[in-house]
């Protein structure tokens, strides 16, 4: 019986590796989702299990593209399900969502982060030469949020603003994700509540320092400016790209001059914060020698210090990638569907969570195939064109195993041809120009304006 069930599993996973275009066909990057990977993350994380039709890697595979889909329904999961059983020949499942979602409220949320882990991180250590930034991996950081249902759960756990009425608002979660400028892959993500002791970005980012390696460069924002995150950091041979806290003021008078408008300035270490131990405090540096560069009222500080090694318009060019992470997560958030989440429980608010980015990371890994091929940075490449290409290609792929080589061919071919324009210094007004539907804002409980517009005898 467990003889027979490895032998489906490992069926499973080949199958899982051809809907995502990871055949061992000599493709670039087609190594990054290895079976043995896979079948270990599973023996770690589900174990032994029965024989059933939502297997962990059945159900993994159908999150998925629930999804990459449209219509991110349960009801189409099902049906996609329903018809690949039909196209190979076998009996079909039930049209009932109930076995699917009962498999995925089984699915190990470790599971999924794990292998998500495992693609990006392996696509950003495999990422070519001429992607990378002067032969270093720069990786950026920057958080974001999201909402989910109203709740008892997700209220517990992720609670909404304080400013908020009880009753009007939405459950928030905060994330904090580490992508590689090079690949566009997410390496690594941390999930928090909005608001609360050690939820910050900060805090959040704290937890992911294993996936930061020596010789790697930090790159983000002026929120993450921080003498202490810039010590810890200097301590373990990551080198930064921030912007100036706007706290922080900037006198280029002062200090070693390198040229106009850079020059190297002093920290010297703040005070004890409450959320740092006196052990750490007093491991870290009196002073921190940064380098601060300026260009129009932006103020650059790095630890690059050495001029003759990285100039000052090198340091200016590497922060304005800086943007990339803010377009990453649009694509996850807008184009992946991720930013109101419709699961009713913290365990499967985190599962959707973690499925929206495997997904991405899937999609990062064929466009990375397709920038190989075609000799261009996979940063050219469109994300939404490669979803596009992707779903009108995948079928035909799977159910034509004679003509797969040639459509595979044609799928990257036009990724690559999906090319993003150039638009340096492009911004864009925050304002909406179509106006919203003119329905008052709901103040009160929804149960409670029910009771007043349903007869009471319909509500008893």
């Amino acid at each position: 019986m467990f003889h027979s069930i490895r032998n489906r599993i490992s069926k499973e996973i080949d199958t899982l590796k051809k809907h995502f275009i990871q055949e061992e066909n000599g493709l670039p990057f087609s190594d990054i989702f290895h079976e043995e990977n896979i079948q270990q993350i599973i023996n770690e994380e589900v174990g032994e299990y029965r024989d059933r039709i939502y297997s962990p890697t059945t159900t993994l595979a159908a999150f998925v593209f629930q999804i990459l889909n449209e219509d991110n329904s349960c009801q189409a999961a099902v049906e996609r399900v329903r018809a690949e059983q039909v196209a190979r020949g076998e009996v079909p499942c039930s049209s009932a969502t109930g076995a699917y979602c009962k498999a995925r409220d089984r699915l190990p949320e470790n599971l999924i982060l794990r292998t998500m882990r495992n693609m990006g991180q392996s696509l950003h250590t495999k990422s070519l030469d001429t992607w990378k930034w002067k032969g270093h991996h720069v990786i950026l950081v920057d958080g974001t949020t999201v909402s989910m249902p109203d709740t008892e759960e997700n209220q517990k756990l992720f609670p909404q603003p304080s400013s908020q009425k009880p009753g009007l608002g939405f459950p928030i979660a905060r994330l904090v994700g580490l992508i590689s400028l090079s690949s566009g892959a997410l390496l690594n993500v941390a999930i928090g509540p909005y608001q609360g002791k050690k939820t910050g970005e900060h805090a959040l980012l704290r937890k992911m320092r294993d996936t930061l390696s020596p010789g790697d460069i930090l790159l983000a924002d002026r929120y993450y400016c921080s003498y202490f995150l810039i010590a810890i950091l200097s301590a373990m041979g990551v080198d930064v790209v921030f912007q100036n806290h706007a706290s922080r003021k900037t006198d280029f008078r002062r200090g070693k001059r390198l040229g106009k408008r850079d020059h190297l300035a002093t920290w010297h270490k703040p005070v004890c914060p409450d959320w740092m131990d006196k052990a750490t405090y007093a491991s870290l540096p009196e002073t921190l020698t940064i380098r601060e560069v300026k260009r129009n009222s932006q103020v650059i500080v790095t630890t690059l210090v050495n001029p003759s090694i990285t100039t000052r318009q090198e340091i200016i060019d590497l922060y304005s990638k800086r943007w990339n992470i803010e377009v990453d997560l649009k694509f996850i958030k807008e184009v992946l569907q991720m930013d109101i989440l419709c699961c009713k429980t913290p365990s499967m608010i985190r599962k959707e969570i973690a499925v929206h980015l495997l997904a991405y990371n899937f999609i990062r890994t064929i466009i990375a195939q397709a920038a190989c091929l075609y000799e261009i940075n996979p940063r050219m490449v469109s994300f939404k064109g490669a979803i596009q290409s992707f779903h009108a290609f995948i079928d035909k792929i799977l159910f034509l195993p004679e003509r797969s080589s040639e459509l595979i061919d044609a799928l990257l071919q036009g990724i690559a041809s999906h090319r993003i324009g150039k638009r340096p210094g492009r911004c864009e007004p925050r304002a909406v120009k179509r106006r919203p539907k003119s329905f008052p804002r709901l103040k009160e409980p929804r149960k409670i304006a029910q009771s007043r517009l349903m007869p009471y005898e319909v509500l008893a």
